[in-house]
């Protein structure tokens, strides 16, 4: 039994997973496009032209590419080789320059303390194992008073009938890494890290909780 769990850690874990279905995400459709329309207004309205901007899961880099206009610069990461190839490629067929793109995971990825005006993680905190020293990492990222933006899927407000589903697509490598997260724990979390909430509201079927806060 425990040889089979670490398989399946090992499965869900690795950047492999999302190597492989980095092609067909690319060319996936926003799935809420009004939402995401408000979430990006609300970021943009917040970024000024001298920001420092480090984005955490960039995927193929459609939401960096859409702020580059708005910012100096911003980092793109991802844990996946295959995303970050994709979005160099989009940087490049959109003559945009202001976007650095790095593979690297919020885990291994370093920079001096207080480099950033503002971190995004989208669709990002339920996929990591330690949201806690992610949350951490990201504090110490920013710049005092510096804007952390997230958008976190939460599974157990309301789909807490896939907790049984979703470690079975996980061993057949069907499925990431998720956490059933209730969007009252976002907020617990990302306050106790030392994050002041500013504007927060939640949207579709997975009760996806958008959150803009401020470094204290």
């Amino acid at each position: 039994m425990r040889d089979l769990r670490m398989v399946t850690i090992v499965t869900v874990t690795s950047p492999e997973f999302w190597d492989r279905v980095a092609p067909s995400y690319s060319k996936q459709p926003i799935a809420d496009a009004e939402s995401y329309a408000r979430k990006l207004a609300a970021t943009q309205a917040l970024m000024r032209a001298d920001m420092q901007v480090l984005e955490f899961g960039c995927g193929t880099g459609s939401t960096a590419l859409k702020h580059a206009p708005h910012v100096a610069h911003i980092v793109a990461t991802d844990v996946s080789a295959a995303m970050i190839g994709i979005g160099r490629e989009k940087a490049t067929d959109a003559g945009v320059d202001n976007v650095t793109f790095r593979q690297a995971g919020v885990e291994d990825f370093e920079a001096p303390d207080g480099s950033y005006d503002m971190v995004l993680a989208l669709n990002l905190l339920h996929l990591l194992p330690d949201q806690t020293a992610a949350l951490a990492k990201i504090h110490r990222l920013l710049k005092p008073g510096g804007i952390f933006v997230s958008s976190t899927v939460c599974l157990a407000d309301r789909m807490w009938l896939l907790r049984p589903v979703i470690p079975v697509l996980q061993w057949l490598g069907k499925a990431p890494y998720v956490s059933f997260l209730q969007s009252n724990q976002v907020l617990r979390e990302v306050a106790a890290a030392g994050f002041e909430a500013q504007e927060h509201w939640t949207h579709g079927r997975t009760s996806s909780l958008f959150l803009v806060t401020s470094k204290v």
